[in-house]
């Protein structure tokens, strides 16, 4: 499976994290570089969201984030996970792991 970054890919991202922590999208919309966590975050996301997401994207694209850190960075922004997303399907099953 291979994953090209559209704005449809992006919008359809944004979509699936607040729909897994369960909240709005902030006034204005959910940018794109917009930080998802810590003192710059409009969303006041925690831990337990972090873990929510991580666990929707495994369920829906069959990628793991087993690593803190990796999930963390890959957190980082909606254009974070989307580059994240793309090159792990693009890897293939190694990139799964």
């Amino acid at each position: 499976m291979s994953i090209t970054v559209t704005p449809e890919f992006i919008a359809s991202l944004k979509a699936m994290v607040l729909e897994a922590v369960e909240k709005g999208a902030p006034p204005g919309g959910l940018g794109d570089g917009e930080p998802l966590f810590g003192p710059e975050s409009r969303l006041d996301l925690d831990s337990l969201d972090a873990l929510q997401v991580s666990m929707t994207i495994q369920q829906r694209f069959g990628v793991r984030m087993p690593d803190s850190k990796e999930t963390r960075r890959a957190l980082t922004s909606i254009a974070h996970l989307a580059e994240h997303l793309s090159q792990a399907l693009s890897a293939g099953p190694a990139g799964k792991a």
